[in-house]
C-alpha cells in the first residue's frame, strides 16, 4: 500500500470514529480549535499531518479515542514510527516517543421508564442503559441529566451554543439549556421488563 492509499484509509477511519460519536465535522473540529474544512481535509486523507503522532493524538482526542483506535479501525499495520524497529542483526531503534491517550473509563447507568411517553420506542417498565458522557447520535436515544437531578429521555435532535434538543416518539421537541445540564449521555440499550 502506498502513502496515498494509507492516508485515505486513515482518513476514512477518522470519519467513522467521528460518525460513531454522533459528531459533525464542525463539532469535532471545534473541540480542538479547527474548522470543519480543516477537519474534512484530514478525513479525505489530503493533509500530510495525518501521519504525525502528535496530530493523530490531537484528532482522536476530539473523539474521545486513541491513535491506536484509529489505526485498528483503518486496519493498517502499525507504523515503525510508533513501535521499536528490530532488524535481523538485533540493532534496535526506539522510533519517536509516543504517549497514548488513556481510554476513558466507560460508565454505564440504568434508568427505568415510568411512563409510555416514548412509545413505541420504549414503554413504561423498559430499562434504558446509557453510557455517561458518550455523545448521542442523531435520532438515537439520549439521556439529559439536569442540575436539579432530573433525567430526561428522548431522541437526540442535536445541539448548538444554546443547548440540546430532544424529541419524544411523536416528534414533539424540548430544548434544554447548557446552564441547566450536568451530563448528556447516549442510550446504548433498551432492556424489556421481566
Amino acid at each position: 500500500m502506498n502513502e496515498q492509499e494509507a492516508a485515505i484509509r486513515i482518513g476514512e477511519a477518522l470519519g467513522r470514529l467521528r460518525r460513531e460519536r454522533g459528531l459533525s465535522q464542525a463539532e469535532a473540529g471545534a473541540r480542538i480549535g479547527m474548522t470543519s474544512q480543516g477537519w474534512s481535509l484530514y478525513e479525505a486523507g489530503r493533509r500530510a499531518g495525518l501521519f504525525r503522532p502528535d496530530m493523530q493524538k490531537r484528532l482522536t482526542s476530539a473523539l474521545d479515542a486513541t491513535p491506536e483506535d484509529l489505526m485498528l479501525l483503518a486496519e493498517a499495520a502499525p507504523s515503525p514510527i510508533y513501535l521499536p524497529v528490530v532488524d535481523g542483526s538485533s540493532v534496535q531503534s526506539k522510533g519517536r516517543d509516543f504517549d497514548p491517550v488513556a481510554s476513558p473509563k466507560i460508565r454505564r447507568e440504568h434508568y427505568r421508564l415510568d411512563t409510555d411517553d416514548m412509545g413505541p420506542w420504549a414503554f413504561a417498565g423498559t430499562i434504558i442503559e446509557y453510557e455517561k458522557d458518550r455523545p448521542p447520535r442523531k435520532g438515537g436515544g439520549a439521556v439529559v441529566q439536569l442540575r436539579d437531578g432530573h433525567l430526561h429521555l428522548g431522541l437526540w435532535q442535536g445541539s448548538d451554543d444554546r443547548g440540546v434538543v430532544l424529541a419524544n416518539a411523536d416528534g414533539i421537541q424540548t430544548q434544554f439549556s447548557w446552564r441547566d445540564i450536568v451530563a448528556v449521555s447516549a442510550v446504548t440499550a433498551r432492556l424489556e421488563p421481566d
